[in-house]
């Protein structure tokens, strides 16, 4: 064999390899929602499992992925290690699938086929595929149809590949070397053991070792006897990886997920070669025991193989989840900073629903605590940076998340012991309330990371933006304390005072918004200082819808019929003329709008001092005047 040979063979493997990869990314990325939805959906029944990690795996074309998607949703709880098993014998026996395919080379070596079976001969039907998928290429706009386009690229690249390879190693059926070492694997099934092992082991994919496997299978010098413990040791170098894979930065039962794929494929492996070692012992094998092996008896082996271990290994799913528990130890549990409040969530208050309720709302004022604190830290890092605040901000962000999903798992599991409508409001008000909280949590994050950008960027406000951002900074805290206020103390007064506040934010803000045009108008204002300063206005906006929410949530307390209708409130604000919440708001509006517009008169963005004020907006005493209710009701959501 040549060194050009060597190069056509390592050209067409490289081809081949790429190939899988195209083809197996695009049938992912036009089918991955569709598969995780299906995948989360598989129930103890183990044998749909196994139909659903056969059919998936057949779809992807790759085991590994399949099985690193399981275990994604082991450690996310949306499957259990149990109903992972049926899972992972499915995506063993759907990786047979591509030999199936590939076993289309057989048509190739055969001058007998008719007209019509030779549009499936690879050397047709690979520039068919390419001709397809570089047309779909080429003229197609969206994704999910050049995805298509991918497919059939990947298609035709596969075989193209497998050509090519097919092409180098036919001048191996001349090479004593070559025969002797086919026939020293045949004579010592572990040196095949050892060697697909290996190959799998590398390539990091089973289909790919297979088909590489049939592409040689083209010389002729092989036997059944020489590739079946190949075969055999392919399942576990692959399985290996699979298991590495999901092992990296994984919680433990992610690697139980790899450790039972590893325990399978072993137990796989040693059956095989036990039980064909013991019928060829017996005589039962001597017609395909020296029978050449070409790609479809290759592709028959490995899918025979493994149907039929997964039959006879199925029953022993349980035993291997019990080794992977074993080997696998759980994870040494780092205790949660606020481990104290978390242990308050216990099931023993059940039966004594206020001691459980007592617990939850002690639970929410931490998170609203945290939330507040890293609200405070995130303004100073849009006015200046600073490393460790924002890991400090990160770190009880952290905390306030794993503090959510607790709370969210106790209320559920309480809700059915609940009898009284007190404690089933109360409960329901704390459930609405835990997502705020985290809303909260989740704006101060965004405001960090803006602060980061514009670090990152040399973003700096201008003297009268800063001196704006400080007046909505004031006004946002006291939002902030009302809304403290309300919850914690329960208090109708404070929580009736959040909503005229945060309209006059709405305010304050639209009118920073007009200031900021202006100084970008003036070329006072870069447009890097344009997004991020876009970007705090949105936040703060999230952070006065969440302090609103919270508000309404505390007055349906006290008016029951507001519940799931909080429109009325809002409704009632905006037509009944409410002379303690027009009070509330010309006194805020006042205040915060007379300080920005003296604020605009004194400074321009060098801080030297401008002459004519930005006039303010026209307003109305009345309420209809100062805010429409669509503008209010639009940021009573998430944008």
């Amino acid at each position: 064999m040549s060194v050009f040979d060597v190069i056509s063979l390592l050209g067409g493997l490289a081809m081949f390899l790429y190939g899988m990869r195209l083809m197996g990314d695009a049938l992912k990325e036009n089918s991955s929602g569709a598969l995780k939805s299906a995948m989360e959906k598989a129930t103890s029944n183990p044998v749909l499992a196994f139909v659903l990690g056969l059919l998936v795996t057949a779809l992807i074309q790759s085991s590994t992925a399949t099985i690193v998607i399981t275990s994604g949703l082991v450690a996310a709880g949306v499957m259990t290690l149990r109903q992972s098993l049926g899972v992972i014998v499915g995506a063993n026996v759907g990786t047979t699938v591509t030999g199936q395919i590939i076993r289309l080379l057989d048509l190739n070596n055969n001058s007998g086929v008719s007209e019509w079976l030779r549009v499936f001969q690879p050397s047709t039907l690979a520039p068919i595929a390419l001709v397809i998928g570089i047309v779909i290429l080429m003229i197609a706009s969206k994704n999910h149809v050049r995805s298509i386009g991918n497919i059939a690229m990947g298609f035709g690249i596969l075989f193209s590949g497998l050509l090519a390879m097919t092409a180098a190693v036919n001048v191996l059926k001349e090479s004593d070397f070559t025969t002797q070492l086919f026939s020293n694997l045949g004579d010592n099934p572990f040196m095949g053991y050892v060697v697909g092992a290996a190959i799998a082991f590398v390539l990091q994919s089973s289909s790919a070792a297979i088909g590489i496997l049939q592409a040689f299978s083209a010389t002729g010098l092989m036997s059944f006897h020489s590739i079946y413990a190949i075969i055999v040791g392919i399942y576990l170098g692959d399985c290996v990886t699979t298991a590495i894979v999901c092992s990296i930065g994984a919680k433990a039962e992610q690697k139980r997920v790899g450790m039972v794929n590893i325990l399978f494929n072993l137990g796989k492996s040693v059956l095989v070669l036990v039980v064909v070692n013991v019928i060829h012992s017996m005589g039962l094998l001597d017609g395909l025991w020296d029978k050449v092996a070409n790609s479809g008896l290759i592709a028959n082996t490995n899918t025979v193989f493994n149907l039929a271990c997964a039959v006879l290994l199925f029953p022993l799913l349980p035993l291997f989840e019990k080794m992977g528990k074993l080997i696998v130890r759980d994870d040494k549990q780092k205790p949660h900073k606020y481990q104290d409040i978390l242990d308050g969530l216990s099931p023993v208050f059940f039966s004594t629903p206020a001691l459980s309720l007592r617990s939850i709302n002690t639970l929410l004022n931490k998170m609203f605590e945290l939330s507040k604190i890293n609200i405070e830290k995130s303004f100073k890092l849009i006015l200046e940076y600073d490393e460790d605040i924002k890991a400090e901000i990160l770190e009880e962000e952290d905390s306030i998340d794993g503090m959510t999903d607790r709370v969210s798992r106790y209320m559920v599991e309480l809700q059915p012991h609940l009898q009284s409508e007190e404690h089933v409001s109360i409960l329901n008000q704390y459930y609405k309330l835990s997502s705020e909280f985290e809303r909260l949590g989740d704006c101060a994050v965004n405001m960090a990371d803006i602060g980061e950008t514009m670090r990152d960027n040399s973003t700096k406000f201008s003297v009268a933006a800063r001196h704006e951002m400080s007046i909505l900074q004031t006004l946002i805290y006291q939002i902030i304390d009302k809304s403290d206020m309300a919850f914690s103390r329960n208090d109708q007064g404070s929580a009736t005072e959040i909503e005229p506040l945060v309209r006059v934010a709405n305010e304050l803000i639209a009118q920073m918004r007009n200031n900021h045009f202006a100084r970008m108008s003036a070329g006072e204002c870069s447009y890097m200082a344009d997004a991020a300063f876009s970007n705090v206005m949105m936040e703060c906006k999230r952070i006065c819808s969440v302090c609103s929410n919270i508000g309404v949530a505390t007055i349906i307390r006290f008016r029951p019929e507001l519940t799931d209708h909080e429109h009325l409130y809002y409704e009632g604000l905006q037509k009944s003329g409410n002379a303690e919440f027009n009070a509330t708001f010309e006194k805020a509006y006042d205040l915060y709008l007379g300080q920005l517009l003296v604020g605009a008169d004194i400074y321009d963005a060098t801080g030297e001092k401008k002459g004519a004020p930005i006039p303010a907006p026209a307003s109305d005493s009345s309420i209809e005047g100062q805010i429409s209710l669509e503008s209010l009701g639009s940021d009573k959501k998430d944008s």
